[in-house]
């Protein structure tokens, strides 16, 4: 069987025959730095401040930062319909208040859960609106940073002139 680029060698599975990837994607990640632990600690004192318990609606804190070096802080507003997560909060609140050019985002869960990383739905908002975004998360190394776009391999981006893009594998290049 032929290697794929990002998920590597498939096997059969001996039942179904149908064909899975053992290995799992390598997801770059590097050190926090010094503003990523602000920004870790900015976010943990949202939801601290704002939280209403473990079964609240008010149960995750985001702070973005933006290329100049503002943080903007967000709180999740849970419903069963979908209510906002607290990274779309902080990244409205960064846009209500003039920040264009967004460098790094991070979620942090109440009852000192710490950093989350996010969901689907963000990581392709983040993914289509801030491609060069990095996305403090939990990884096998630890709480690190990571390129939006390593979370979204063969991902197609989304703009609101031309709807979805045809796969362009520059957007997955790194950016310097």
């Amino acid at each position: 069987m032929t290697m794929h680029p990002i998920f590597g060698v498939p096997k059969r599975l001996p039942q179904s025959g149908c064909l899975w990837y053992e290995d799992r994607v390598q997801i770059r990640s590097v050190d926090l730095t010094d503003d990523d632990i602000e920004l870790v600690e900015f976010a943990r004192r949202v939801v601290d401040a704002n939280t209403d318990g473990e079964d609240g609606v008010h149960t995750m804190g985001a702070a973005v930062r933006d290329a100049g070096g503002r943080i903007y802080g967000g709180i999740n507003l849970y419903h069963f319909t979908g209510g906002p997560c607290a990274e779309l909060v902080a990244l409205g609140h960064a846009r209500a208040s003039g920040a264009r050019e967004l460098s790094a985002i991070v979620a942090v869960g109440n009852m000192g859960r710490g950093p989350v990383g996010p969901c689907g739905r963000d990581r392709q908002i983040l993914f289509d609106y801030h491609p060069n975004i990095r996305v403090i998360l939990p990884t096998e190394e630890g709480v690190r940073s990571v390129r939006v776009t390593d979370l979204m391999p063969l991902a197609a981006r989304w703009t609101v002139e031309s709807g979805t893009q045809e796969f362009d594998p520059a957007v997955f290049r790194d950016q310097g």
